[in-house]
């Protein structure tokens, strides 16, 4: 026996009479113990507190199933499944984004091929262009204010650095190349590089910006543009800061 076998086990009755203890299993023991427990706990109800005395307690065990081999499988096939789909769906959203991005505009190779921009022989008028001309005007003159003869002309030229040059009338003051020097027109492209000018012997001329010097006037303010020093697109002309030089070469 252990030791608490023997400290629980019942007490013999010979025991019991010498020591006036009464057993365990009498009644009026027990009806001692069951109105002790009602005094003590009066919110439990009587089965609880028989439960109690007796000890019985409810055990909860949460029973885990193995899972078999096969089960594995199909959870794995699954993953690998819904991996496959967003895949497809992720190569699909690409696709249909790439095909309304083709969609929206032309790249330059495709504008190039479709000759957008360039000018039918039919069209390499002087006349036709003059229109533009005083577009441009009426927009450089609400650019600066007016062109009052009390403005500063440094203001004025830093206004035409980052103005749209398309219809304005340019004429070639220096250049490294003799047969550009006195040509007159209307700018009708501005690209990185050069200038296109449609001239009024209707001529259509592309003069490179490299080691040339150019004159725009308008309403007798004489502004002198260095090609060398300009070799940039309209729109990037728009938000570059130009830096103020003494002198500038060629």
């Amino acid at each position: 026996f252990s030791a608490a076998d023997i400290v629980y086990s019942k007490i013999p009755p010979k025991e019991a009479k010498l020591l006036n203890v009464q057993p365990q299993s009498s009644k009026q023991a027990k009806a001692f113990v069951d109105a002790f427990l009602k005094r003590s706990l009066p919110r439990l109800r009587d089965e609880d507190i028989q439960n109690r005395l007796k000890r019985q307690a409810v055990v909860l065990e949460h029973y885990l199933k193995k899972r078999t081999n096969s089960k594995r499988k199909n959870r794995y096939l699954k993953s690998q499944n819904r991996l496959k789909g967003q895949e497809v769906s992720l190569q699909h959203t690409f696709t249909k984004h790439k095909k309304k991005r083709k969609n929206k505009c032309l790249s330059a190779k495709e504008r190039r091929e479709m000759k957008i921009f360039d000018l039918k022989p039919d069209q390499h008028r002087y006349d036709l262009f003059l229109p533009l001309n005083g577009l441009w005007k009426q927009y450089i003159r609400s650019l600066c204010n007016g062109l009052k003869p009390d403005v500063q002309p440094y203001l004025i030229q830093t206004k035409l650095l980052k103005a749209d040059l398309h219809g304005a009338i340019v004429t070639v003051v220096k250049s490294k190349c003799p047969s550009y020097v006195g040509t007159t027109g209307i700018i009708l492209q501005e690209l990185k590089h050069v200038f296109k000018i449609i001239t009024m012997e209707n001529k259509l001329k592309v003069i490179p910006k490299m080691n040339s010097v150019f004159s725009v006037e308008i309403d007798r303010f004489v502004s002198y543009i260095y090609g060398s020093k300009f070799q940039l697109r309209a729109g990037e002309r728009s938000a570059r800061k130009f830096k103020v030089k003494g002198s500038i070469d060629l």
